[in-house]
């Protein structure tokens, strides 16, 4: 039987770590694909430190910070709203969506709110 291309020519097998520079390239390729590919990898490696820049003050009672917090989503909702009111189309459907999370936030903030006892 004929057959209608050559066999290929027989090569040695060749390991990637033949010399020094080699080596070197598949270890810089290695970290580069992690880089790019595994990106989780970098950031578990480090341990996560809260920005300082803005800081709540530890002594503000829990009643405090969530009157604070239901205000903030109350003027969240209310901006989304008024947004929303200005676009069409799907941004404006994704920002109703916002806003409408940010509502069920308002919810549950002033559930909470609701279940704090005052203490004089």
């Amino acid at each position: 039987m004929f057959k209608p291309t050559p066999n290929p020519p027989e090569t040695d097998s060749v390991s990637p770590y033949e010399s020094l520079d080699s080596r070197k390239l598949h270890d810089a390729a290695e970290r580069a694909l992690d880089h790019y590919l595994n990106p989780t990898a970098a950031i578990m490696a480090a341990p996560y430190q809260a920005s300082t820049m803005f800081l709540v003050n530890p002594e503000t009672d829990t009643e405090s910070l969530l009157v604070n917090a239901s205000e903030s989503l109350a003027s969240a909702s209310i901006m989304l709203g008024d947004v929303a009111g200005l676009v069409d189309g799907p941004i404006r459907r994704t920002l109703l969506g916002i806003a409408q999370v940010v509502m069920l936030g308002e919810l549950a903030v002033n559930r909470a709110l609701d279940r704090v006892e005052v203490t004089d």
